[in-house]
């Protein structure tokens, strides 16, 4: 009766362990479908003023006074690391990190210093266990909480390590939501920037702006560069975000399923165990009533 007790338990442990894995995949859910509404929004605003930049750029009269333009020779690598700030959320943070930890290795072996800007609590800590050079981290808000200001805040301390000499190049490390079951760990190029041409290379593309200049086109190209860099954090902590809350409802989902296979596997043991037991006391019945008789 001792084992059918312990049984009993094990059911009812494994059981409420899928209750709340399963609570908890609902939850995931409904906050990637929030998260996936606000990258799908945020996508026209990025389309914008990247369009606007490029309009501009072929009107910037010396490239020269383009800061952030200027590549000059790599010695010091800095990369934005964007994680979690829990777990329970699969494989999203290993891969991500694992992969960071090749590239920084890679840089590393070449002879270059790397120093990293962290948001997320996980990456924060795995690489200071490593014995990783961190400038700084993003406490407050949480990711999940976040939003463009602190991506504006997160921008302007990239944008000040270059233009001070901090370091000679910046990188954004997170990871591309693809689809519900694919995310791709990205590194992506931040300062100096090379996407977009600029002066006679910008101008032989033929765009046309709309709308009057007030000051000078480089003023103005200058100051629009800054958003234009804030967008691109903002857009990868909600692909990191999406990624994210899709790997913890994945995780979830698999964890109930795993609950509900042994809560049958225990089921069936329980009751296999139960009968064994019925069948010794009626032997035990049986055999005492034919002493007797």
């Amino acid at each position: 009766m001792a084992n059918l007790k312990e049984l009993r338990g094990r059911i009812k442990s494994v059981a409420s362990i899928a209750q709340i894995t399963r609570a908890m995949e609902m939850v995931a859910s409904m906050k990637l479908r929030k998260v996936q509404a606000r990258a799908q929004a945020f996508h026209p605003y990025v389309d914008e003023i990247r369009h606007m930049i490029e309009a501009l750029a072929g009107k910037v009269a010396n490239e020269g006074e383009l800061p952030l333009f200027q590549g000059r020779e790599v010695k010091t690598v800095g990369m934005l690391v964007i994680a979690s700030d829990r777990g329970l959320c699969g494989s999203y943070n290993s891969n991500l990190l694992f992969s960071l930890k090749k590239v920084a290795d890679a840089l590393l072996a070449e002879g270059k210093q790397v120093k990293f800007w962290v948001y997320g609590r996980k990456a924060y800590s795995w690489l200071t266990r490593r014995g990783y050079t961190v400038e700084r981290f993003f406490v407050e808000p949480p990711l999940d909480k976040a939003d463009f200001t602190a991506a504006k805040l997160v921008g302007q301390a990239l944008v000040d390590a270059f233009t001070t000499g901090t370091v000679d190049e910046v990188r954004v490390y997170y990871t591309r939501f693809q689809s519900m079951v694919k995310f791709a760990p990205t590194d992506a190029p931040f300062l100096p920037i090379r996407t977009i041409a600029t002066g006679e290379a910008a101008a032989k593309k033929g765009y046309e702006l709309d709308f009057l200049l007030e000051p000078d086109a480089t003023t103005v190209f200058n100051r629009l560069m800054p958003r234009y860099l804030e967008t691109v954090v903002f857009d990868a902590m909600l692909q990191s975000l999406t990624s994210e809350h899709a790997s913890r409802r994945m995780a979830m989902k698999g964890a109930t399923d795993a609950a509900v296979r042994m809560n049958k596997g225990l089921k069936k043991v329980y009751n296999r165990a139960r009968q064994e037991n019925i069948t010794k006391e009626l032997l035990d019945i049986v055999g005492g009533a034919s002493a007797v008789s």
